[in-house]
């Protein structure tokens, strides 16, 4: 059985992220004074008296409106409530009952869910304010005062919740999910390929670039195994990024790639390699992260003999810092060869978790050596002594030597391509530290 998934959801503005935000005990959502900063359904594991659970945060409600991005909203909102097992409806007791608030609840009652009614920004302490009790003409029973700035009243919200959750399971399996992110610049296709892939509409999909501005988590269960897909938000150049939202938007996207196993790198077939896109791979690459290049958006490219080939090439020369990373020509509009993504992940997570042991290192070492000397400078000479891995996502090298000075980059990478030639390692960066004799 899965955790217990409870859903914040209400009219936009009335503090939904900021109590999201309070109860994982993280600013994971993006809070502004901005209506409809949250656009799409945004997922973190919280707890509360032992009971662990998932939370979502949803964007603003608008029951009635013609507003394309308030509807995707809407919908998103729909969508997470079809899944919880609980629906927090958040108000605001400034602003008192609204008839927005009276129809989001009458949709809440029709979805026949347990509901939690949190009256927001009751941020003083002392005698209950007693315009709380208009709350109750929305038919969902007690209303909860809440301050989502102060923490005020979140231990009663959580109890109410946690009340109405099934029974807990009697023991949980191991985790074996492979954590995805979907990184590349905006209007790329990410939020696309995300929804071709669980088959439903899970993120806002439009043509206007930056509609996905948080970090947004999926999880897959298929035949090839357990994923957790996070589609991340479009990263900008920095002289585009104009507001605080678009800024905390980056950010996100890069504390995504940290906590992923596997990055996905999308890029337009189109353009071809941007400098964003090299930017955008960069940070997978430094990250140390398993990375696969996904070039979109193949179907609409105009083809001739050797077309792909060559497009391989150009993006093998523009990124040459990431030329361990498999190349996958897709399609998230048509389809087209995205059934080869799983078996493409489960391999270089695989390269990327890979241990090869001390005696095999210094066999390739030796054989290394011998083929082509280390480096001289001065009438020295590189010594290498022996080297062995001490981790693995990425894999981690460490080399002893008897000058760090010596050994030139190229020397590096040279015995790198060597390791990569006989193990393989593909899709996944190495790490080499060089220890000098005598060094801690």
């Amino acid at each position: 059985m899965a955790r217990p998934l409870v859903a914040i959801v209400g009219r936009p503005n009335v503090g939904k992220s900021h109590l999201f935000n309070r109860l994982v005990g993280k600013r994971l959502s993006i809070v502004e004074d901005t209506p409809g900063v949250t656009r799409d359904r945004l997922y973190a594991e919280s707890d509360w008296n032992g009971r662990s659970f998932d939370l979502v945060d949803t964007g603003g409600i608008e029951p009635t409106t013609d507003d394309e991005i308030l509807l995707f909203m809407r919908e998103q909102a729909e969508i997470a409530i079809a899944a919880a097992d609980v629906v927090v409806l958040v108000t605001d007791i400034h602003v008192g009952v609204t008839a927005a608030d009276q129809e989001v609840a009458q949709m809440l009652l029709r979805a026949n869910k347990p509901v939690v009614l949190a009256v927001n920004k009751m941020d003083s302490v002392g005698d209950v304010n007693p315009a709380i009790y208009e709350f109750y003409s929305l038919g969902l029973g007690d209303p909860i005062p809440v301050s989502a700035v102060h923490g005020h009243g979140t231990g009663d919200l959580l109890d109410a919740c946690v009340a109405h959750f099934p029974p807990p399971e009697v023991e949980e399996e191991p985790d074996d999910t492979i954590k995805v992110a979907i990184i590349g610049k905006p209007n790329v296709g990410k939020s696309s390929l995300v929804n071709l892939i669980l088959g439903e509409k899970r993120v806002i999909v439009s043509d206007v670039a930056g509609t996905t501005r948080d970090a947004v988590d999926s999880t897959l269960e298929n035949e090839h195994g357990k994923y957790l897909f996070i589609d991340t938000a479009g990263l900008r150049k920095k002289s585009k990024v104009h507001d605080r939202v678009e800024h905390f938007s980056v950010l996100r996207a890069k504390m995504a790639i940290e906590r992923a196993n596997v990055c996905l790198i999308m890029i337009d077939a189109r353009e071809g390699i941007t400098e964003q896109d090299t930017k955008v791979a960069g940070l997978a690459h430094e990250a140390g992260k398993a990375s696969i290049i996904l070039v979109n958006k193949w179907d609409l490219v105009e083809k001739e003999t050797g077309t792909m080939e060559k497009m391989r090439k150009r993006i093998m020369g523009d990124l040459a810092f990431m030329s361990y990373a498999p190349i996958l020509f897709i399609s998230a509009l048509s389809g087209q060869r995205v059934e080869r993504i799983f078996k493409l992940i489960n391999f270089v997570y695989e390269q990327s978790c890979m241990r090869i042991s001390t005696g095999n290192l210094n066999s390739i070492l030796a054989d290394a050596t011998m083929r082509v000397q280390p480096p001289t400078d001065r009438g020295r000479r590189l010594k290498i002594y022996y080297m062995t891995q001490t981790g693995v996502c990425p894999p981690n090298f460490v080399v002893f030597v008897n000058s760090a000075e010596l050994f030139h980059f190229s020397y590096q990478r040279y015995l790198e391509n060597q390791i990569r030639a006989v193990f393989g390692l593909e899709g996944t960066p190495i790490r080499m530290v060089i220890r000098q004799k005598g060094d801690q």
